[in-house]
């Protein structure tokens, strides 16, 4: 999958998000698409990680403190 399709899913995602509202007025979508994002990316990289904090925090591209922050957040850990 490249980062096109990626960046597709998204937007096809949130289109049905902001055509399932109809007429409702939309709050806090950035938190809730990056927090929906974050945690399944999380899994995958530490999975490709093989658990390894600092070689995923290298795939990334993130500080390792920073990593165990989101993991921790995400109920990682």
């Amino acid at each position: 999958m490249s980062k096109e399709s990626i960046q597709e899913v998204v937007q096809q995602s949130l289109e049905r998000y902001f055509n399932d509202l109809g007429e409702l007025q939309a709050s806090n979508v950035y938190d809730m698409v990056v927090l929906s994002v974050e945690k399944p990316m999380l899994k995958v990289v530490m999975a490709r990680a093989a658990g390894n904090q600092s070689s995923a925090a290298e795939m990334l591209g993130i500080n390792r403190n920073t990593l165990r922050k989101k993991l921790q957040q995400h109920g990682l850990l």
